[in-house]
């Protein structure tokens, strides 16, 4: 693939969050469509990228696109189109689901294409918006050959019933709901566990330390653990060695973690926030509850833990659905038409 690709996605976050996580994932497959790179800091090399000053310095002999999904990204495309008058179509994807400031509205205004995870989302962004939902990648994310095994590898218990929680430990993620629905099942239910995995940050640390003080208190500590940030091939195997995923979240802009923990075979609940309800289908690959309703998420819990046959079938009709319904080739073939398009423009 050249240095001077049609389509350049930056990425200027160097820690993982979910952004950095679309890009890593989607970009590789889109390039088998277009010639893309990302860009920007701390990519991983199977990703394929460019660095920034290529991409601040793209010759001028044709337009490209420029593919934001921050407003630093939206603003940088401005900055290389306006002021070093690079030719680039200036796209941006937005998941937010919120009032937007001043300052982003203007950057939204000064796009040519713009897209939106879900349609809550394209309803703040106040221009038309095509809405492209995220996907998985099913090859990647795929039921394990044999669970048990794969549980031994990780440490864990191949007989439990686990149920996990991923993503970074704080209260927007609802994690002190699904603690506080553990210590009421659990001790009725003694081959339940529940993981959660994601950073702890410093703004955060507090709220850990006192839900962990209270699992402690309450005899669960082996129980109801907190794994850390794990690296990426180790968090697709705890994905593929759960029962059960848990998503209590109290906001949320999209909210990939319960398709990819549904491509894994594995039933997900999830709160009326972000997508969550277009994902999950209630009642047959998982449950919907209210969004801060811990009595809500228990009842869910309840259920799926008390039924083995069940949770089973949940897991394959999820598996199905996310492989007919929300593969990331889907997802990249949608935006490679949008691409197509701008490029087409005299």
């Amino acid at each position: 693939m050249a240095d001077t690709p049609l389509v350049v996605a930056p990425n200027l976050k160097r820690r993982l969050s979910g952004v950095t996580a679309t890009v890593v994932r989607l970009i590789p497959v889109q390039a088998r469509l277009i010639d893309i790179r990302a860009t920007g800091p701390g990519l991983p090399p199977q990703v394929p990228h460019i660095p920034l000053w290529r991409a601040a310095l793209m010759p001028r002999d044709r337009w490209r696109v420029w593919h934001a999904r921050r407003n630093t990204e939206m603003a940088l495309g401005l900055i290389l189109r306006r002021l070093l008058r690079r030719r680039y179509r200036l796209m941006f994807t937005s998941a937010a689901q919120r009032r937007h400031t001043g300052f982003t509205r203007w950057l939204i205004r000064q796009q040519e294409a713009l897209v939106a995870t879900t349609p809550q989302a394209a309803g703040y962004l106040e221009r038309p918006a095509q809405i492209v939902m995220h996907g998985v990648d099913t090859d990647i994310f795929h039921p394990p050959a044999d669970r048990a095994a794969l549980r031994r590898d990780l440490g864990l218990d191949p007989d439990a019933v686990l149920i996990g929680c991923f993503g970074r430990v704080r209260e927007q993620k609802g994690v002190d709901l699904l603690v506080q629905a553990g210590l009421r099942l659990l001790p009725d239910r003694p081959r339940a566990q529940i993981l959660f995995t994601g950073r702890i940050t410093p703004e955060h640390r507090g709220f850990a330390d006192d839900l962990q003080a209270r699992i402690a208190a309450a005899g669960l500590a082996d129980r109801i653990r907190f794994l850390g940030e794990l690296p990426w091939d180790r968090l697709v195997a705890h994905y593929q060695a759960l029962d059960l995923f848990a998503a209590p979240a109290r906001w949320e802009g999209f909210g990939l973690t319960p398709l990819e923990a549904m491509a894994c075979g594995v039933p997900a609940i999830g709160s009326r926030v972000g997508a969550y309800e277009a994902l999950i289908r209630d009642g047959q690959t998982g449950s919907i509850v209210d969004t801060g309703d811990a009595g809500s998420l228990t009842d869910a819990l309840a259920r799926w833990l008390d039924d083995d046959a069940a949770r089973a079938a949940a897991g394959r009709a999820a598996r199905a659905h996310v492989t007919a319904r929300h593969s990331i080739a889907t997802e990249a073939r949608a935006l490679v038409d949008i691409y197509s398009v701008l490029l087409a423009r005299p």
